[in-house]
């Protein structure tokens, strides 16, 4: 016989909440609060990348004839640094379920994600350009800016010593240098940072068992293409994990602006207006 009072369950199966499947708010913070320690973890070897990067090479900086590489490694130091920043506001969000710092942690993401494209698209495009432009322009600075420019001096002098060569192409154009065509009284025929021991005035003698021959340019260019190349990697790898934390603060922020009992409610009103 078949139930004609009240106290019968539904006949139809339960309905789902709204709230309880794979992108419940429960979930989506349990994400993100995943994703933020990775997210750490990772902008902390991004500014460790980019201080590398300013560091090891920043003495030779005045050698380039532009500021491609610099703004490239300064751009990644500020992308490692605004990634620490938006970790700590995006799990202050998470705990306190704050939409306003939730957004502000979602637009500092997308900051980030633009920085670290410019940094890989520059780094890969100057990458490309980094042997034509020391070919064109480093013979050129060692020869006019030598003793002239104490920043250039300072440089030339560090590259010479860490690489272990002499001159921009060959050790004979210093001959040509301004530092000795306009100074007659100088006896040095190269720079004492040319010398395989350098002591002062070493460089009077330019036979090979006192100085090193090979030009400075190849080795530099093949350091500087290196570099470029891990900031490029590191820039455009970066972007990936940017992309998958904006889908899901957005989500989160949706599911906080909208919560499941309003989403209810709004259904259950509109069911009840059009019976």
């Amino acid at each position: 016989m078949a139930n004609g009072g009240g106290g019968g369950g539904p006949s139809g199966p339960p309905k789902k909440r709204t709230d309880s499947d794979c992108c419940s708010t429960g979930f989506l913070k349990n994400v993100l609060h995943i994703f933020n320690v990775v997210f750490l973890i990772a902008g902390l070897l991004v500014l460790g990348v980019g201080v590398w990067s300013v560091v090891a090479k920043h003495q030779f900086v005045a050698l380039l004839a532009t500021s491609t590489y610099a703004l490239t490694a300064y751009t990644l130091v500020l992308a490692g640094g605004l990634t620490i920043l938006a970790g700590v506001a995006g799990c202050v969000a998470l705990c306190q379920e704050n939409k306003c710092l939730l957004l502000m942690y979602i637009f500092t993401l997308l900051l980030i994600f633009l920085l670290e494209a410019m940094v890989g698209i520059l780094a890969y495009i100057y990458e490309g350009h980094v042997q034509n432009e020391l070919s064109i322009s480093l013979n050129a600075t060692f020869i006019d800016s030598y003793q002239m420019n104490p920043e250039v001096t300072k440089a030339i002098d560090e590259l010479q010593f860490e690489f272990k060569c002499c001159g921009a192409v060959r050790f004979e154009d210093w001959k040509y240098s301004r530092w000795l065509t306009e100074n007659p009284g100088v006896k040095n025929l190269v720079p004492d940072s040319c010398c395989i021991t350098m002591t002062e005035n070493c460089g009077v003698r330019d036979h090979p068992s006192n100085i090193y021959y090979n030009g400075c340019i190849y080795r530099l260019a093949s350091e500087m293409s290196e570099h470029l190349n891990i900031l490029g990697g590191v820039g455009l790898g970066f972007c990936v994990m940017q992309i998958f934390g904006m889908v899901l603060a957005c989500s989160l922020y949706i599911k906080l602006r909208d919560p499941p009992e309003r989403q209810s409610h709004t259904n259950s009103t509109g069911t009840s207006s059009r019976t």
